[in-house]
């Protein structure tokens, strides 16, 4: 008999759900934006109910859609954002607004760790550096800013966590993304009484719930779940995974020896190491879903969220144009920037609307425009922008060992030809495209297929449910330009340094792309 596995997926602003059959083939899809509210600067917040009734939706709907009767659906499993923070009341009610990971309300508190001393004491035991939007980061500005909420917190939740527990009833700590927060002592891979006193936060260790793996049985669909979510009441959930880990592993990175690209709003640049890098020039290291391995990593949400504003505030008549050729407008934008070539673009983008890998305070910029230049100028621009982002992460990445065979590339920038032959020609690495328009979902759903007993292990399931699509080889022609092409855009970025200071803090837009 087939077996199905559905993979739920939470990003910053939209929640999907996917089936999948045993050979990852994707049976059907469904969305939906959940908005966030941006109450005063630097704050993202969502209600967490109206999150849930979201998924309890898009899980119907894609039953709905499959026409696979709801038996016959093996596992579940969730991922979802990192970072931000869901925090579940002692009245068995959110007691604050979720929180989603473009948040920066408490962008004081790393700075003042690292001033003080604390950031250097809990490195030993976290191997990352500490941002504004973690949850310890979060947890630290509510205890001096509304302690109330603490004190009335039964668990601490990441996101997919936070869904999870509403499928099943139990609450559990899946440890991929719990190493991504600050909270866990990644060293011992436990969370630590004495760490979490190192940043004043001890009254917090009894609500983080019990840890538990990515491929565990993580309980099984509540009969108020099956209700809601037309799953059948018992049907197994396994632990799940950080969605940069689904990613990973939806793409076949499940060795060392490629390197794992995610080109959505955020800019996921990463790699699998039996060690983590500790000598403090990485970003982060996390636990991946392998036991065996670290995830090192580096990001910043710089990458092609920046690209679909640009389109939605620019090219309106373009739109027009598209719809009357029978193409999206992604198609003809990139037309349109096929039409110049990169050496005759002396346009420099800084993709720095949602954050930046430079400075907090940075803000996105064109720079050199002069009376010549086009649309078509400007979306070069932004997209030589966003990969020259990425090789600012990928450039550390590469600094801390060999280099991989290839780079396995998912998220919007993966749909278009020339963006990938792009990233190729600017990394100077083969590229490789993933077959999953959801990878996040598909990852998951491969826990979920482990957990369910289907298949052995993660490689196991990789190696029937993963299917790559074309691969893009470095135009060796093109290095010597891009590369500067890539100096310019460095020292723009590093000239305006000092410059932004005279900005006022960001607020998040409730327009912010998934």
């Amino acid at each position: 008999m087939q077996h199905y596995f559905l993979g739920i997926d939470n990003g910053g602003t939209v929640a999907k759900a996917a089936l999948f059959d045993e050979t990852g083939a994707e049976i059907a899809i469904a969305s939906e934006t959940v908005p966030f509210s941006a109450p005063k600067p630097g704050f993202a917040e969502r209600d967490m109910l109206e999150l849930w009734q979201a998924n309890c939706r898009i899980i119907r709907e894609v039953l709905q859609k499959s026409r696979i009767p709801s038996k016959l659906i093996a596992g579940v499993a969730c991922t979802g954002h990192g970072k931000g923070l869901y925090l579940w009341g002692k009245n068995e009610r959110p007691a604050y607004p979720g929180i989603v990971s473009t948040d920066t309300r408490a962008w004081e508190y790393p700075l003042r760790w690292e001033k003080d001393g604390t950031a250097q004491t809990v490195y030993a035991k976290t191997f990352q550096k500490i941002l504004a939007c973690q949850p310890v980061s979060l947890v630290a500005w509510l205890k001096d800013h509304a302690s109330e909420v603490i004190e009335r917190t039964k668990w601490v939740f990441e996101a997919k966590d936070y869904v999870r527990f509403m499928l099943t009833g139990e609450a559990y700590a899946e440890i991929t993304d719990y190493s991504g927060s600050g909270l866990l002592n990644i060293r011992d891979r436990s969370f630590d009484s004495a760490l979490l006193e190192a940043y004043g936060l001890g009254d917090l260790y009894d609500k983080l719930p019990p840890l538990v793996h990515s491929t565990d049985l993580c309980g099984k669909i509540s009969a108020s779940a099956a209700q809601a979510t037309g799953l059948v009441e018992g049907t197994p959930v396994a632990g799940g995974m950080f969605d940069i880990d689904a990613c990973a592993v939806a793409s076949g990175v499940i060795d060392e020896q490629y390197f794992c690209v995610v080109a959505g709003t955020w800019s996921i640049n990463e790699y699998l190491s039996r060690r983590p890098v500790t000598d403090g020039n990485i970003m982060m290291n996390s636990l991946f879903c392998m036991p065996e391995y670290y995830l090192i990593e580096e990001s910043s949400p710089t990458s092609a969220g920046n690209y679909e504003w640009f389109i939605n505030f620019f090219l309106d008549k373009e739109k027009n144009e598209a719809a009357e050729a029978g193409l999206s407008i992604f198609e003809f934008a990139e037309r349109m920037a096929r039409h110049i070539a990169p050496e005759d673009c002396d346009l420099v983008f800084l993709p720095f609307l949602f954050g930046s890998n430079y400075n907090p305070e940075a803000r996105a910029c064109f720079a050199g425009f002069s009376a010549r230049h086009t649309r078509a100028h400007m979306i070069r621009a932004v997209l030589e922008g966003i990969v020259f982002s990425h090789k600012t992460h990928i450039d550390k990445l590469l600094a801390t060992r060999t280099p991989p065979l290839a780079v396995r590339l998912t998220g919007g920038a993966a749909r278009s030809r020339e963006w990938v032959q792009m990233f190729a020609d600017v990394i100077g690495l083969p590229v490789e495209t993933v077959l999953a328009s959801e990878p996040g979902a598909l990852g998951c759903a491969m826990s979920a297929a482990v957990a369910s007993g289907t298949y052995r292990d993660l490689r196991e399931a990789a190696a029937h449910m993963v299917k790559l699509g074309s691969r893009f080889e470095p135009d060796s022609a093109k290095a010597g330009m891009y590369l500067k092409k890539y100096k310019l855009y460095k020292d723009i970025a590093d000239s305006l340094d000092h410059s932004w200071k005279g900005f006022s803090p960001q607020t998040p837009s409730t327009e912010l792309p998934s």
